[in-house]
């Protein structure tokens, strides 16, 4: 089948947005006296869902207090930001939705963030009518690498799983899509570049590169489709 839909991650993929999350993290667990280390926070819980980190940070770290607390904090942390901030776009970002667009493809924002976060991404940047459908953590019950959330996609979309392409910066996301059948592009950042994205279709460097990369798929589809019909 031709390409039709291509399946955006947010954090990490649409917005820089690990740097403040690390930020947020140092900022929560210091009131447990807790000193989180940047390579730790890349290690073990870069793109990783809030509901996961906190069982881990509770069991590692020994601390006296339910991981559903300290969810809370978390989330608090990250909404006041989001009342002041939207995380900032990664390079290219803007350029290739349009491009996209203009290609016909329908766009999705597919995320196990939650939806206020993705709503101010959206807000802040005029980008509202540019996605048919955002899938969220708060959207589904298991969040990635459970393939739940790309499969809600597809059925909000109407579409086969070989009809669309999933663009993940981490190794959860790419399984989560690759559970789901979706092909992936992974585009690795500082703070995921040592996770295993064997099964990726590719491996690129940023968005600009994303852009070209599907630029060139629907130009062999389409060379396909006139030999078929010659």
């Amino acid at each position: 089948m031709s390409l039709r839909a291509i399946l955006f991650d947010h954090d990490g993929t649409l917005v820089d947005s690990e740097p403040v999350h690390y930020e947020l993290w140092q900022t929560v667990l210091a009131q447990y006296g807790v000193s989180l280390s940047e390579q730790l926070y890349r290690q073990y819980y870069a793109g990783v869902p809030t509901k996961a980190n906190v069982v881990d940070l509770v069991h590692r770290f020994e601390l006296d207090e339910l991981p559903e607390t300290l969810a809370a904090a978390k989330d608090a942390a990250t909404s006041e930001y989001l009342r002041r901030n939207a995380f900032p776009l990664m390079s290219g970002v803007l350029e290739t939705i349009r491009e996209f667009r203009l290609c016909g493809l329908d766009l999705a924002i597919v995320t196990g963030a939650g939806s206020e976060s993705v709503g101010a991404t959206l807000k802040a940047n005029n980008l509202g009518d540019s996605f048919v459908t955002v899938v969220s953590g708060d959207d589904v019950h298991a969040s990635k690498p459970a393939p739940d959330c790309y499969l809600l996609a597809l059925q909000r979309l109407g579409l086969q799983a070989s009809e669309c392409l999933a663009i993940e910066d981490t190794q959860h996301g790419l399984n989560a899509s690759h559970a789901a059948g979706i092909s992936c592009l992974a585009v690795p950042t500082t703070m995921s570049m040592h996770h295993d994205f064997g099964v990726a279709k590719a491996i690129l460097e940023g968005m600009p590169q994303v852009a070209e990369h599907v630029q060139q798929l629907l130009k062999v589809e389409k060379l396909k489709q006139f030999a078929h019909l010659g």
